[in-house]
């Protein structure tokens, strides 16, 4: 058992916050750093169960394991969106990856600016989502389309900003 008193300024073990992340998150960083962890092995879990029951053969299982992912697919948007999110307020401010973004090899991308932008994707799909289905905090901005600027990113990540704090306002300690 670790010995590691989770608050706002290290929610995570030798993971320290900035200024901008705890006034985005504030108290509920402590939350975000619970989730790394969680989400990884939670990722995992669920690979290992469908693999082992196709494995086994069993169509009865892979269906309904299938459809508890899919019921469960906004919760995990929203946290992965909070925890990339907090990443990338953590590595300052900057630009964003232009988008369709056309890889090259010879220029390589800064890790932050690539934080920000993988944060700003997954905040687009949670958009996308409940663009279809009902959201909590309401006023979704549109989803992102090519050559979308650094405004309707940070629109993107504002708004899974204010969902998932609203969850944990709803829900405290889940």
């Amino acid at each position: 058992m670790s010995a590691h008193r989770a608050s706002p300024d290290e929610p995570w073990p030798g993971w320290s916050t900035s200024r901008a992340a705890q006034a985005a998150y504030g108290e509920h960083l402590v939350r975000i750093g619970q989730l790394v962890p969680a989400l990884l092995y939670m990722h995992v879990m669920d690979r290992q169960g469908l693999a082992a029951a196709h494995s086994a053969r069993r169509q009865d299982l892979i269906d309904s394991q299938t459809r508890s992912l899919a019921m469960e697919c906004r919760d995990d948007l929203l946290e992965t969106a909070a925890v990339l999110d907090a990443l990338a307020l953590c590595h300052g401010h900057g630009t964003y990856l232009p988008r369709p973004y056309q890889d090259d090899s010879a220029n390589p991308v800064p890790q932050d600016v690539e934080l920000r932008t993988d944060a700003s994707d997954v905040a687009d799909q949670l958009v996308r989502h409940d663009h279809q289905h009902p959201s909590t905090t309401g006023d979704i901005p549109p989803a992102l389309e090519n050559g979308c600027t650094d405004a309707e990113r940070d629109a993107v990540r504002a708004y899974a900003r204010r969902e998932w704090i609203a969850s944990q306002e709803r829900w405290p300690g889940i």
